[in-house]
């Protein structure tokens, strides 16, 4: 039985709730707000041309020579995006929840956790790898989120 690790980063945007949704939604846009260099569309399957990616896609992303596949899992509109690995060469059942809730001053409140399995004597620098990671990326989809919401 693999040890089950886990991570679990917030960020807080200015932008309300359906602008960080949409971004969190349209797989394209992630390498401009997060650690992806890009969007492997030869790789992914089942994504909407409108940015609207459903349940059942699989997003295939590239960062250097590595290129990981997740496949969302579940959605509830402006609040929760779940997703599992589809493909990792580096982590086993993984699966993530990224939560949104407003803030009172009109933001949004982002809770991005996850649990993962990984080889035998990886899990400790996993951990903080993902968890470093993870962190960057909520951080940079709320300034992302918050810069286009003041745009428009």
């Amino acid at each position: 039985m693999q040890n089950m690790r886990t991570y679990d980063v917030t960020a807080t945007s200015t932008a309300p709730p359906a602008v960080v949704w949409s971004l969190l939604l349209d797989a394209r846009t992630w390498p401009e707000w997060s650690t992806v260099d890009s969007l492997d569309t030869e790789r992914s399957s089942g994504l909407d041309p409108e940015g609207r990616d459903p349940v059942g896609a699989v997003r295939a992303f590239r960062t250097g020579r590595t290129v990981t596949g997740e496949r969302l899992t579940g959605l509830v509109e402006e609040k929760q995006l779940t997703y599992e690995d589809a493909f990792n060469p580096y982590l086993h059942d993984y699966r993530a929840v990224i939560d949104l809730a407003p803030t009172n001053a009109g933001g949004t409140d982002i809770h991005w956790h996850g649990t993962f399995a990984t080889r035998w004597g990886m899990g400790p620098l996993m951990e903080r790898t993902l968890r470093d990671v993870m962190q960057r990326m909520a951080d940079g989809l709320a300034a992302h989120a918050a810069e286009r919401s003041a745009a428009s």
